[in-house]
């Protein structure tokens, strides 16, 4: 089973027996189960790319009586689901009245394009599963003790999986595992020394600066070590390292600025909650973009002319 990205329950109930439809997002795909007074009946799943992705699921059950019922199930917005229930060919139960139950246009096309390949995920996701509970861990050890003992720890942990994964087969780190632990001894080596909570707010700036030159750097070299690195994380077949690394350099540009703002204008609790999740999904919603422009749907890259 595959780390869960979202969980919905849907509960409704039919000549008085409680039913629920339950449905799970994760990398694979979308997995939903249907449970009629506590007992699982129907399941099904689809896709998180291919041509079966975009149908809505379909789920069977029978209550006590004998009596055959069928849910529809699936997407009502890019972040919610909804089920419509029916018996007999009648509807019986919205979970949203009124709501279409379809795939979004804009998902299903991007479930259709040839050149993404989601087994990309499946194959990093021990390494991708490591960075986010590095992650957890330094909100957590910050919260228990302060800034700068989750700084050094988030080092000698980083430097532990190093040492870990010369000796077991499998990938911890990804392909960007050297370039990952260089950061945070740098986060390390401001921590000690630097001992007071603003200059360890300040490590997400310097860092942040340090690594977006690093990008952009190499994008102007063609991508080839962190733009490549990168792309192994990525489920597109048709990325430009060169531009990815320089995409990713201003986004980190823009992300060490937006950091030293908070830094400055909020309190420590409030800053920890945005280093930790915030700044979290305003990457994910800019890296949209760099991830467009990599793959040349912002700023083309120019045509070579047929030679005449």
């Amino acid at each position: 089973m595959g780390i869960t990205l979202a969980k919905y329950r849907r509960r409704f109930a039919l000549d008085g027996e409680p039913c629920e439809v339950v449905m799970r997002v994760d990398m694979a795909g979308m997995h939903s189960e249907l449970h009629v007074a506590g007992k699982e009946q129907a399941s099904d799943f689809t896709p998180t790319l291919g041509p079966d992705a975009a149908r809505n699921h379909r789920l069977c059950g029978t209550l006590p009586n004998g009596e055959v019922f069928e849910v529809d199930a699936g997407y009502i917005s890019w972040v919610s689901i909804g089920v419509a229930v029916r018996r007999g060919g009648t509807l019986v139960h919205e979970s949203h009245p009124g709501r279409r139950i379809a795939y979004p246009a804009r998902a299903a096309k991007l479930a259709a394009d040839p050149s993404t390949d989601m087994s990309r995920y499946k194959a990093n996701k021990v390494p991708l599963t490591v960075d986010i509970l590095l992650g957890i861990l330094f909100f957590v050890v910050a919260k228990l003790t302060d800034l700068s003992t989750a700084a050094i720890a988030g080092a000698v942990i980083g430097l532990a999986l190093v040492v870990v994964q010369r000796f077991v087969k499998v990938d911890l780190l990804g392909g960007l595992a050297l370039f990952g632990v260089f950061m945070l001894l740098i986060s390390a080596g401001l921590a000690i020394l630097f001992q007071d909570d603003m200059a360890i707010k300040m490590r997400g700036t310097i860092v942040g600066t340090i690594s977006a030159v690093l990008f952009l750097g190499d994008g102007l070299l063609g991508g080839n070590r962190l733009g490549k690195g990168m792309a192994r994380y990525l489920p597109y077949t048709d990325l430009d390292a060169g531009r990815l690394a320089i995409g990713m350099g201003v986004l980190g540009l823009i992300m060490a600025g937006l950091n030293y703002a908070v830094a400055e204008l909020a309190s420590t609790d409030v800053w920890l909650f945005y280093t930790t999740f915030v700044d979290f999904f305003l990457v994910m919603l800019m890296i949209l973009l760099v991830f467009r422009y990599a793959r040349g749907q912002l700023f083309p890259l120019r045509q070579k002319a047929d030679a005449l």
